[in-house]
This record gives C-alpha cells, sequence and structure tokens, in this order.
C-alpha cells in the first residue's frame, strides 16, 4: 500500500501533482500561493510557485517587475544599485540621481567623462570656463579671484599691474621706483638705455639717469672743484650763489682755505674769500 504524500496545510493529496518545499514541508501550489508566497515589492501581489522570483536584501521581486525606478529598464540580468529611500536603479540612472553635480551647469557629471575638480568642486570639462572670455580652460593654467576663474590672458589684462613707461601688464619680476611699478627692462637711462635695476642712479626732471650720465650730462660743476655735483657719496650738500654752485666742501675762502658755508664771504671774479682775507687783498 502507498503512503500517503499530502500537502501539509490542506493535507490534499500530492501524488502525481505539482508541490514546493517550504521549510522542509510539503505545500500544493494553490496552498503556496494562498499561504506562503512573498509579496513583490514593486507590485505588491504573490509571486506564485510558478513565478520566477527575484531578491535583494530582503526584498523581493517578480523577474518582470524588477525594473529600474527612473527608467523601467528591466535589470534582472543588469548591473543595479538600491538606494537608501528603497528604489532599485541601473547604473546611469544611479549615477544622475547620486552624482556630482556641474558647478556651472548643474548636471550631472558622469563617472568617466572628461571633468575639472578644484576646490572640492567639479565641472564638465567644457563648463569650466574663463569668467572673462567664457572660454573653456581645459589644459591650460589658470587662476582666481575670489569664486571667480580666470585663463591667464585675461587675468593678466584684467588685474595684472601695468609698467609706468610702456603701460603693458607686469607679469613676472619688475621693480618699484616713486610708487610706480616698471618692467625691469623699461627702467633705463635715460641717456645711455642701460638698466638701472640694482645699481646706483638718481632722477632729474622726471628722468632717471646712470651715475655716468647723470654727472656728465646733467650734474652742474662745482665752481671749485670743476667736477660734477652728482649728490653722490661725501659733500652731498650745495651751495648755489648767483648762477654758480660748490659742494658744501668746496666752498672754502681761496687764501686760508676756512670753511664759507652759512658764513659771510666776498666774491672776487670766480673766486671766494672770508672777510679778513678780502681786506688784505
Amino acid at each position: 500500500m502507498t503512503e500517503r504524500f499530502d500537502c501539509y496545510y490542506c493535507r490534499d493529496n500530492l501524488h502525481g501533482k505539482k508541490y514546493v518545499m517550504k521549510d522542509e514541508k510539503h505545500v500544493c501550489t494553490k496552498c503556496f500561493d494562498k499561504l506562503c508566497a512573498n509579496t513583490c515589492a514593486e507590485c505588491r501581489r504573490p509571486i506564485g510557485a510558478d513565478a520566477k522570483e527575484l531578491n535583494h536584501k530582503n526584498r523581493h521581486w517578480h523577474e518582470d517587475c524588477f525594473r529600474c525606478a527612473k527608467c523601467y529598464k528591466p535589470l534582472a540580468n543588469e548591473p543595479f544599485g538600491a538606494r537608501d529611500d528603497g528604489k532599485i536603479m541601473c547604473g546611469t540612472c544611479g549615477s544622475r540621481e547620486d552624482g556630482n553635480r556641474c558647478q556651472a551647469c548643474y548636471k550631472v557629471v558622469m563617472p568617466g567623462t572628461q571633468n575639472v575638480e578644484y576646490k572640492n568642486k567639479v565641472w564638465h570639462e567644457e563648463c569650466f570656463t574663463c569668467f572673462e572670455c567664457k572660454q573653456p580652460i581645459r589644459s591650460q593654467s589658470f587662476l582666481n579671484k575670489g569664486d571667480d576663474i580666470f585663463c591667464g590672458p585675461c587675468h593678466e589684462k584684467k588685474f595684472a599691474k601695468k609698467c609706468f613707461h610702456c603701460k603693458q601688464p607686469i607679469t613676472t619680476g619688475g621693480i618699484s621706483y616713486q610708487d610706480q611699478p616698471w618692467h625691469s627692462e623699461c627702467f633705463v637711462c635715460h641717456t645711455c638705455r642701460k638698466g638701472l635695476a640694482g645699481t646706483r642712479f638718481t632722477s632729474h626732471e622726471e628722468h632717471v639717469y646712470c651715475v655716468d650720465c647723470y654727472k656728465t650730462s646733467v650734474a652742474k660743476q662745482c665752481n671749485g672743484c670743476k667736477n660734477p655735483i652728482t649728490g653722490f657719496g661725501h659733500g652731498t650738500n650745495v651751495v648755489n650763489y648767483e648762477g654758480h654752485s660748490w659742494h658744501e666742501n668746496c666752498f672754502n675762502c681761496k687764501k686760508c682755505s676756512l670753511s664759507l658755508a652759512n658764513k659771510r664771504f666776498v666774491i672776487n671774479g670766480e673766486d671766494i674769500y672770508c672777510p679778513d682775507c678780502a681786506k688784505k687783498l
């Protein structure tokens, strides 16, 4: 005599019938669909014994219900991701939802696309543009002014100091004279055009001169020693009288050599004398 083989729930004989094993119990398909089937996380209907079931993290779906929540693409045989809100998404839609957004156009910067990262922010390569000329920076060097990005030429044009002589931007180096910026190659002697950066020089009537040119072309000649009065070195103080000039240490009595700076003196031709020596002439 054949042993009975019954459904655990309804006791219907299962010989020759389709059944399902559930928790080591034999269950007919009717009882399984009614009492044991998992509920689909998408359509909320039971996943019957005859349906193909997919599961992920204790959630269950009919195969046809396992789709991207955004584009509805079937994901049974595709890579997918589960969001914190429970939605299942394909890789493309997940990247669009959760990816970094471009600081210029605010669209998602898709993984693998050309982009620029700067100060923990990201741009599409074509959106990372100069604030002034609006051209993409790409592989060029750039500078920022506050939150604005500038390519090298535009930053130079807009913000670089301009040379007092040629009025062109000073990009590197440069010198300052009388609170004015100069290119070092523009700061030259007015007469011989020799560069004056790092050398001694002097100015006269808004022009600058090297020491040699100032002595020969500009400086007055001392009426005593006949050398130029340059203002360099010793004897920088000058005595002027009736169109003539002397180094202070050359302004001495012709006869006794007494210094006459800030004292009474007598002129005789091109010579000067103290009052006592003048009386003896």
